[in-house]
């Protein structure tokens, strides 16, 4: 899931029939083609698991970082991502952020350690937190309001929807040459795409086709906040110019990008996630988990404090007072926790007890990820018609009925009567309600916060996936069965992971059903 950053202020729509310039195709192919790389990212490692944990040698509660760290660099340094596009421009921060993701993808496909593999990990979350909201920000200044720019949209989303079942495809291939090559091939593409933005990329000022942006003033800079005069710098305090005292030259304004809080957060995250993962191994009265648990919660204790203390947080605390918002966060943290989490526990079962072949299980997922794909461009329609609320729920309720199908199912398991059921119903319930949670999260908040709230909501979706992978593998350690036991029984040891994927989808649904009652009710 990528945010929806708002669209800027209206603008004489261009007409219908207009056509777009080589230039503006070009454009669409850069942002796109990066939309592409940045969703199949999510997936790419996880039919390569198996692989690299036996290349490496490393544990499932090790090689869980490979999912966990992407989702924690993603959502750990959100916020800090956006307010590092606002001080230093759109362009500057996605072409160093193409630039940072091909270096991390080479140096993840040559290493040796499960340690950089890891960090290599988060700092690709991190170019994928800059790159793909700031995509859809370009296009919403770059392209002209009406059909031209939903067109452009259009294609956008489509190529995000698309990108889990391109990952999959194409990791469940590559892992069958070598699980290096899943991590390596994102680089040349990216580095291509990073040319082309070098001329195609609009700088400030530079939208539609060379003037200001939409709302803004002859050289203003991109991603000011509103009310700052022509020529001032991001960040600085409303009030009288600084430094005018006693004829003294002005002193530049500070850039506040909120460095203490983003390092809290994403050290915390950080923590938690090594914390759960370490209780097997450890136990709870073990410095290195429950420690580690404790590190955990103060740093994010801290995080809170700084922000609630600071001038220009990076998180606004007033989204939270929507409950809509608060829904829509839990519900959607739920359905790609839990779906991932399954995803994890499968990988494990078909490829490491049943003997699978990567690209057979790549295969066996497609049920779950493709319909997405197929509905993208009309999610906007179905959400129009039928409501958010009950689009939620109802994509709630279908895989967690999924979840426990899968939990009857008996070992080994029938494709046919087991897997599939519960990745056609887990897909249509994507279907459903991705869209509809999406509209929801900000549906309720004043025209101003909605960015804001935008960036709060995809930063609780990617920390709901990074906690679940983080569970789902200590549970599938912690219950392993001892060496020499045949496969029923390290299948039977897979129950308790399965089992809280389906609690998680289980709170989802519960989450989504407030949602129709307050529907009933009056507004959120």
């Amino acid at each position: 899931m990528t945010s929806s950053p708002l669209l800027p202020s209206r603008t004489a729509p261009a007409p219908a029939h207009a056509r777009w310039s080589p230039r503006m195709w070009g454009l669409l192919v850069v942002l796109a083609g990066n939309m592409l790389i940045d969703a199949l990212e999510v997936s790419v490692a996880l039919v390569a698991l198996p692989a690299i944990g036996t290349d490496l040698g490393a544990p499932l509660t090790t090689m869980q970082w490979t999912i966990t760290g992407f989702a924690v660099g993603f959502g750990g340094l959100m916020l800090f991502g956006a307010r590092a596009v606002a001080l230093l421009g759109r362009r500057r921060v996605y072409l160093a952020a193409l630039v940072g993701f091909a270096a991390a993808s080479l140096v993840g496909a040559l290493a040796e350690d499960p340690s950089l593999l890891t960090a290599t990990r988060v700092v690709k979350g991190f170019c994928a937190a800059l790159t793909a909201p700031t995509g859809l920000a370009i296009i919403a200044t770059a392209f002209p309001e009406g059909p031209q720019r939903n067109r452009a949209l259009s294609v956008y989303t489509l190529f995000g929807a698309g990108g889990f079942t391109a990952g999959l495809l194409l990791s469940g291939w590559l892992t069958g040459f070598s699980w290096r090559l899943t991590f390596a091939f994102p680089a040349p593409a990216v580095l291509v795409l990073f040319v082309l933005g070098l001329r195609l990329i609009p700088g400030a000022g530079e939208e539609n086709g060379g003037g200001p942006a939409p709302g803004t003033t002859a050289g203003d800079r991109v991603g000011r906040p509103p009310g700052t005069m022509t020529g001032d710098r991001v960040g600085r305090p409303p009030g009288p110019p600084a430094g005018n005292r006693a004829g003294r030259p002005p002193r530049p304004p500070l850039r506040r990008y909120g460095f203490a809080s983003a390092a809290a957060f994403l050290a915390g995250l950080l923590a938690l996630v090594q914390g759960i993962t370490s209780v097997p191994a450890h136990g709870w009265a073990d410095l290195r988990s429950t420690g580690l648990l404790a590190l955990a919660a103060g740093l994010l204790a801290l995080f809170v404090a700084l922000e609630r203390a600071s001038a220009h947080p990076l998180i606004r605390f007033e989204a939270l007072r929507s409950r809509a918002m608060i829904r829509s966060a839990l519900g959607a943290a739920c359905l790609n926790g839990s779906y991932l989490g399954l995803l994890f526990v499968l990988t494990h079962q078909l490829q490491s007890l049943a003997g699978w072949s990567p690209l057979r299980t790549a295969a066996a997922f497609l049920p779950a990820a493709a319909p997405l794909v197929v509905t993208a461009l009309f999610s906007g329609r179905i959400v129009a018609r039928f409501g958010a609320p009950r689009l939620i729920a109802a994509g709630a309720l279908l895989p967690f009925a999924g979840y426990l199908l899968l939990l009857r199912t008996p070992w080994p398991p029938a494709y046919a009567t087991g897997i599939l059921p519960t990745m056609l119903l887990v897909g249509a319930g994507f279907v459903l309600s991705f869209a509809a949670l999406n509209s929801q999260a900000t549906s309720q908040l004043p025209p101003a916060e909605r960015g804001a709230g935008s960036g709060l909501y995809q930063t609780a979706v990617q920390v709901g996936a990074a906690l679940s992978v983080a569970l789902v593998a200590a549970l599938l350690t912690g219950s392993a069965p001892p060496a020499g036991a045949d496969p029923a029984e390290f299948a039977e040891a897979c129950r308790p992971a399965l089992t809280l994927v389906a609690a998680v989808g289980g709170l989802g649904l519960l989450t989504a059903l407030t949602g129709l009652r307050s529907r009933r009710t009056g507004p959120p």
